[in-house]
């Protein structure tokens, strides 16, 4: 985390969204902490009724929401998913949450999914107009970086 963070430039008082994983999920409490030891506040998304995202502080053990738009105000947009491949399509849980609050990040932000190494997938998964795609992917083995934007 401390390596990727240093290639994009992010430090104290940077904004990154992450999520707190699942027992399948990678683990994430570890990237939490590197985070904001270099001083970088850390969003957490906290799921509406409506399947819609809203934000909390890491550090704030009340976890008061911050509205929609506090992926807004991120540098480094962290998120899970199931799988990704090489164009960028992620595929998720189902819910939409993500393809709701992708939207609202700052224009340029660059999204990377936390998977499996076996989760990054040379297979093409199913695409639906709303999907953002994402700019690479983190894994165990590292980062990698998207660029087959399109599908043959």
């Amino acid at each position: 985390m401390a390596t990727l963070c240093d290639r994009m430039g992010i430090g104290a008082g940077a904004t990154a969204t992450l999520y707190e994983a699942l027992p399948e999920e990678p683990p994430t409490a570890g990237m939490a902490e590197v985070l904001q030891e270099r001083g970088v506040r850390v969003l957490v998304p906290l799921t509406l009724p409506d399947l819609d995202l809203d934000w909390a502080d890491l550090a704030d053990e009340s976890r008061a929401p911050l509205g929609l738009d506090g992926i807004h105000g991120a540098d480094l947009v962290l998120i899970p998913g199931l799988a990704v491949d090489a164009s960028g399509t992620r595929l998720g849980q189902g819910g939409g949450c993500y393809d709701k609050a992708l939207p609202r990040r700052a224009p340029g932000r660059r999204v990377i999914v936390i998977l499996h190494p076996e989760e990054f997938t040379a297979a093409l998964l199913p695409r639906e107009d709303h999907d953002v795609l994402v700019d690479a992917v983190l894994t165990a083995d590292g980062a990698t970086q998207i660029t087959a934007r399109h599908r043959a």
